[in-house]
């Protein structure tokens, strides 16, 4: 009864939830059991903003336990820092190589630009890219979640075709097309089976 563990990271606007959401009903498209926890910062002033995703054939609980995360998929790559003590030993960190200036009052600490690098240091798989220039070069700078997804489908249990039907029911018509690149793109860009 293995249950895959996906935690979804971002600062608010970027489409943490969205992709979340995407991933969850694509899970079960693919006949899983689903469970799905969103956890909001401050963010409608580009604060944290973090969703669990759990699929298999039970799960009994929305929250994964940290050290337990098979993937966490950050949006920008301090988020990638904050919620790596999720990820297990040796759990797939899939990451946007993009960097939002945190909101500080009072903090003078730098960026911790060294983020990704640091990842790897501790045993993590670290598969990062540029998504938000791949989605800007497909149009729309917006769609780096969904760059972000296709890399991960290409590495869990859920089909090509459960993924495509999704985003058909879920995205609007008039951003369909964007983000049918967007996946594809990512897909594309990622190595198979992780």
């Amino acid at each position: 009864m293995r249950v895959t563990n996906v935690v979804i990271a971002g600062v608010g606007g970027q489409g943490a939830v969205l992709a979340s959401e995407l991933l969850a009903l694509a899970a079960i498209a693919a006949g899983h059991d689903v469970k799905q926890g969103e956890f909001h910062g401050v963010a409608q002033r580009g604060g944290a903003v973090f969703s669990h995703v759990r699929f298999g054939e039970r799960v009994h609980s929305p929250m994964a336990p940290r050290g337990q995360v098979d993937f966490l998929v950050a949006l920008e790559k301090l988020e990638a820092l904050r919620y790596a003590h999720f990820v297990k030993p040796g759990g797939i960190v899939i990451a946007n190589d993009y960097k939002i200036e945190p909101v500080r009052v009072g903090d003078q600490r730098p960026y911790p630009d060294d983020a990704l690098d640091f990842l790897k240091t501790k045993g993590f798989q670290v598969m990062a890219l540029e998504a938000t220039q791949v989605a800007l070069d497909l149009g729309d700078h917006r769609a780096a979640n969904v760059v972000l997804l296709g890399v991960l489908s290409r590495s869990i249990d859920i089909p090509q075709e459960a993924w495509e039907q999704t985003l058909e029911d879920r995205i609007p018509e008039r951003h369909r097309d964007l983000n049918r690149r967007a996946f594809a793109a990512g897909r594309e860009a990622a190595p198979a089976g992780g």
